[in-house]
């Protein structure tokens, strides 16, 4: 291997170390620091010759629809210092994911990169069912009433985080291992999303399931007894862990408070998230321009409150960290303009997916899915400006850019257009029954 085939190797290996990293904590900046040292390295030795053929005006133009509402937030942001270092620190977002579309340029690349991403699954799905089994996992024991798996009990984003990652699993089980492939995939994910207990988490799997299920019919005649089929074996298997785990028990009893109809017991079903919404509406009234700041949601939480919040903290004056909820954390710490800058965003990223070839468009299928169920507003979410979910958001969104380089664009031409070997997402191969 020459050392330019070497150096783009290890390149590769950075933009997947972040995501290797990602249960350890903060240790997962340490890919990005290297990638943006390398960023800063390409561009002093080859100007701008390094970006030529890759998607560096998309991720411009989307960083700024991410990055300007921090920046016009903090002008008069309730906690002016927390939203300025947010503003610094997120700067890092760019150089990175510039450095992960020229590291993933080559069309070639494409498949070994979900391939490995699969794999780093499928080291979390195994650490899991260990974790089911024993009680215990590479990060200690299970919390009370959730599953932690990898990530441990203090750190408890596993849910969420291998529900937005299931398309990388479930596609590459489908392309290597046929449709028995795809749905032992499914099963093995399907107990611990359950038991990881993010109520989020479930409906962000459910929705990738019925993207998958629809792609393997392609008519609604299929879909729905495929459907109603899939939704059968959820209801069986929740039957079985409620037997077997009180903790997920506890989680659904809670959830079915609801029905109770009372607004209390909603607000209790919720997890509270209810008491959360009121506050950030009367927050976004109170600053509906440029919102409280970036990442100062808690600071200002205690004075929109209701009486009683079990949020507010009566020593420190602080509440609830975050909105739970995209469009209200974006009103609520970022005002209007923010959300004007992430609609901007959203149509910048639809123009690109609508404008790239087939080939780019199947390449960019599966991160774009996980960016789809990750920012469904019909659900709820971690915070987009924190420092992790951040940084997970910006990673897959980098991939996502990735998949419209203009090199990958070419080697498509090149191969005239051989869908069995450029294009592994084509509709003939997935969705004819044989």
């Amino acid at each position: 291997m020459t050392a330019a085939g070497r150096l783009e190797v290890t390149a590769q290996w950075l933009v997947l170390g972040v995501l290797i990293l990602l249960p350890v904590g903060r240790i997962s900046e340490l890919p990005v620091l290297i990638a943006c040292i390398g960023t800063l390295l390409l561009f002093a030795l080859l100007r701008g010759r390094a970006w030529n053929d890759t998607s560096a005006c998309p991720v411009l133009l989307l960083f700024a629809s991410y990055w300007l509402p921090i920046l016009f937030s903090a002008f008069d942001a309730v906690n002016p210092h927390k939203t300025w270092m947010v503003a610094l620190e997120t700067l890092r977002f760019l150089p990175f994911a510039l450095f992960v579309a020229w590291a993933l340029r080559d069309a070639g690349v494409w498949q070994r990169c979900q391939i490995a991403i699969a794999a780093v699954v499928a080291l979390w799905l195994l650490d899991a069912w260990v974790q089911i089994a024993t009680g215990y996992s590479l990060a200690g024991a299970a919390e009370q009433e959730r599953l932690a798996g990898i990530f441990g009990a203090d750190n408890l984003k596993f849910g969420p985080a291998l529900a937005a990652l299931s398309p990388f699993f479930l596609h590459v089980a489908r392309e290597n291992a046929g449709r028995r492939g795809l749905l032992l995939a499914f099963l093995l994910m399907l107990a611990p999303i359950l038991l990881a207990g993010s109520r989020a988490a479930w409906l962000t799997f459910a929705l990738v399931t019925c993207v998958f299920a629809w792609r393997e019919t392609r008519s609604l005649r299929r879909f729905l007894p495929l459907l109603l089929g899939v939704v059968l074996g959820i209801v069986f298997s929740i039957g079985m862990l409620w037997k077997e785990s009180d903790g997920f028990q506890a989680r659904i009893e809670r959830s079915l408070l609801v029905f109770n109809g009372n607004a209390q017991a909603i607000d209790q079903a919720s997890a509270w998230r209810v008491s959360i919404w009121a506050a950030a509406i009367d927050m976004i009234r109170a600053h509906p321009l440029n919102g409280v700041g970036a990442r100062g949601f808690r600071n200002d939480y205690a004075e929109h409150a209701r009486g009683g919040d079990p949020f507010v903290d009566a020593k420190s004056g602080e509440g609830a960290a975050h909105a739970h909820q995209i469009v209200l954390e974006v009103l609520s710490e970022t005002g209007i303009i923010g959300l004007l800058c992430w609609i901007f965003g959203s149509a910048t990223a639809i123009r690109m997916f609508r404008r790239a070839t087939p080939a780019q468009r199947q390449r960019a299928f599966v991160p774009a899915l996980a960016l789809v169920v990750t920012c469904n507003p019909l659900n709820t979410h971690l915070a987009f400006y924190s420092a992790w979910w951040g940084l997970f958001f910006w990673w897959l969104l980098a991939l996502y850019c990735a998949a419209f380089s203009r090199t990958a664009q070419q080697a498509d031409g090149d191969a005239g257009n051989d869908q069995g070997r450029a294009d592994q997402h084509q509709p003939q191969q997935v969705a004819s029954p044989r």
